[in-house]
């Protein structure tokens, strides 16, 4: 399988969570890239939407490989993916300064894309986490262990496609998983898009208004 774009990868997701639309849900993107799949999805199921912001923990030379996450809330989440600390040899003073710089990059991301927006209520709602796609699953799951301690009724975590690895590790964090392509060879998340084009700052802050509690 193969998506056009973020929202038709999107759509298709919303036509496999039909039956959350009575379930009071609540649609959580992990920004950018999450967010025009996750419009598609709200859209659909008439729910609201908001963000976890999490960023990734990279290798410090290179940073596409998640050594952890880090996500938001008042005590942050951090998850650390020990085979790949192991594998690169980081030692601890080099994975505290790599965390602290996600943190920056954290608050940065927090006073860009959402000001002083209010947040969506999430105890005791059906919260459906939602990207674009899933390599390592280390800032997925930060943001689910994030989402469960804000009280979750339940938690579904909702993406196009990932790897077999990714998926064995987060289906322990979640009431369900639904993923639509799960490939046994897992390259790239964007070899599954015809356009993977960067969502920018200016699109994500528009969707997000979109979705305003002060349009609802």
């Amino acid at each position: 399988m193969r998506f056009a774009d973020r929202a038709d990868a999107g759509r298709r997701l919303a036509r496999a969570l039909v039956d959350y639309r009575n379930r009071d849900p609540v649609v959580l993107a992990l920004p950018r890239g999450g967010l025009p799949v996750a419009a598609e999805i709200a859209s659909a199921l008439a729910a609201p939407l908001d963000v976890v912001l999490a960023r990734k923990i990279g290798v410090p030379w290179q940073p596409e490989l998640a050594m952890g996450a880090l996500v938001e809330g008042d005590e942050p989440i951090v998850a650390r993916n020990e085979a790949v600390i192991k594998a690169a040899a980081i030692d601890e003073r080099a994975f505290a300064a790599a965390t602290q710089r996600a943190r920056v990059e954290l608050e940065d991301a927090r006073r860009r894309l959402l000001g002083d927006r209010p947040r969506e209520a999430i105890a005791g709602r059906a919260a459906i986490l939602v990207d674009d796609g899933v390599a390592t699953g280390a800032t997925a799951r930060a943001a689910l262990l994030s989402i469960r301690r804000r009280g979750a009724k339940t938690l579904t975590l909702a993406v196009p496609v990932a790897s077999a690895e990714a998926l064995a590790e987060l289906r322990r964090e979640v009431d369900d998983l639904v993923c639509l392509e799960r490939p046994t060879r897992f390259g790239a998340v964007s070899a599954f898009y015809a356009d993977f084009r960067q969502v920018t700052d200016e699109e994500a802050v528009a969707i997000l208004a979109r979705f305003s509690p002060a349009a609802r």
